[in-house]
This record gives structure tokens, sequence and C-alpha cells, in this order.
């Protein structure tokens, strides 16, 4: 892990915290939060990763929570394909998860989207892969400036439809 990912996710080593969350016990997620402290991240260990198989929704609600809350300043989610800990990470307000299969896009996802959670899938991942991609997304830096206006149209339409959600679940009761 480089200075430069180390900066990129929230500072230097010693207060950059990085959520890692799986919902069964699994070697890659398992290597994901032992390579970043190993590189000196605070690794905040959720769901399989820090006890027992916790399912998908709840340690992705977790991770999301504490990135949400500021307690992480990024944070990794895995399920079997990744698409389920993305989709419950995302409706957690405030986080912009992306799923990737490649660093490539995990960078893009960072400087293009905002993406403040990285969502893989366990299936087809080693330890190897699955590390190259965490490395380019925490390395990725912050978003392009002339992506900020786009970032911040998701934020308003998050706040637009949040707030339609909590009116219509009132009236239901």
């Amino acid at each position: 892990m480089s200075t430069s990912s180390r900066q990129a996710a929230g500072g230097d080593s010693r207060s950059s915290r990085i959520a890692v969350g799986s919902d069964s016990r699994d070697s890659v997620a398992d290597s994901i939060a032992l390579t970043l402290e190993e590189a000196g991240f605070a690794v905040i260990r959720c769901g399989a990763v820090e006890g027992p198989a916790t399912p998908w929704p709840e340690v992705a609600e977790q991770v999301g929570r504490l990135v949400a809350q500021g307690a992480a300043d990024a944070g990794v989610v895995c399920c079997w394909t990744g698409t389920g800990v993305s989709i419950a990470a995302n409706k957690v307000p405030g986080i912009r998860a992306a799923l990737c299969k490649d660093a490539e896009t995990a960078r893009a996802a960072r400087r293009w989207n905002g993406a403040n959670v990285l969502a893989l899938g366990l299936d087809a991942a080693t330890p190897d892969s699955a590390q190259a991609i965490v490395d380019a997304f925490l390395g990725a830096g912050g978003v392009d400036p002339e992506e900020v206006p786009n970032v911040e149209r998701v934020a308003v339409m998050e706040r637009r439809y949040g707030a339609t959600r909590d009116a219509r679940r009132t009236r239901e009761g």
C-alpha cells in the first residue's frame, strides 16, 4: 500500500480508518483487512471479518453507517457476488457504494462518482486480485473537480427521495 493510498483514504496511515466487512468468513476478506493493517491503516472489522457470519444486509449497513457517520474514512464490503452488499450499503444515506471487479473501475468509481464504499465479490477474487482493487480504490485521490457537480446532484437526489420515503412511512403508520 503506497503513501498516496493512505493519504487518499483520509490522511496518513495513523489517521486513516477503513471499515472492512464480509457476510461470511473468507480468506479474501481476511487478507484485505490484514494487508491494510500491515500498511498502517486503522481497520474497523465488521461482520465475519470480526466474528461470526453476518447476513449481508447487516454487514453492509454496519460498514455504511461507520462511513456515513465519519467513524471510518472509507469502507470495503464483501459477499459472494458483491451485489447484495452494494445494494444494501447504498441504502445508508450518504453512501455511494460501487461494485468493482477490477482496479480501473475502482479507481474511476472514486474519482468520477465519489464512491466511499467499495463492494467486492468473493466468487472470483483472490487475495492478490482483491487487494489490487482495494489499493486502486483507496489510492485514487479525491473526486475529479469536473465531477463534483455530478456527485452533488446525487446527494440532492438522495435528500429528495429520502424525504419522500420518510413522509410515506409516516402516513402509512
